[in-house]
């Protein structure tokens, strides 16, 4: 795995270099989708961005879990929680590139 991480800067410098505008420009245009996106999860809407992914939240029930250091059955109270499910061009583009990179079966005696 890559241990490089996309950070929001590392976004508005692509929009700068592909796009154009500023970097002021680019700083801003990505904050406020990143904004919007988080607007719409926390009211509840669902958020599909085609070929990448679904946020969704989800309301989760109250259950019996247990610690698992002693054992003890506690309760775990109801919650929203947020989920990510990605859309299946990106999972196909994700396993083509671990295809790529996977050593090749060597051919020989064949």
């Amino acid at each position: 795995m890559g241990d490089k991480t996309l950070t929001r800067a590392d976004l508005a410098e692509a929009v700068y270099r592909n796009v154009g505008l500023s970097r002021s420009e680019s700083a801003a245009l990505v904050e406020m989708i990143i904004d919007e996106i988080c607007d719409a999860v926390v009211r509840g809407e669902t958020v599909k961005l085609s070929s990448f992914a679904t946020f969704q939240v989800r309301s989760k029930a109250e259950r019996i879990g247990r610690n698992p250091k002693t054992g003890e059955e506690v309760p775990i109270s109801p919650r929203r929680v947020m989920t990510f499910k990605a859309s299946n061009v990106l999972k196909q583009k994700i396993a083509d590139a671990h295809a790529a990179r996977a050593p090749k079966a060597d051919s020989a005696g064949d």
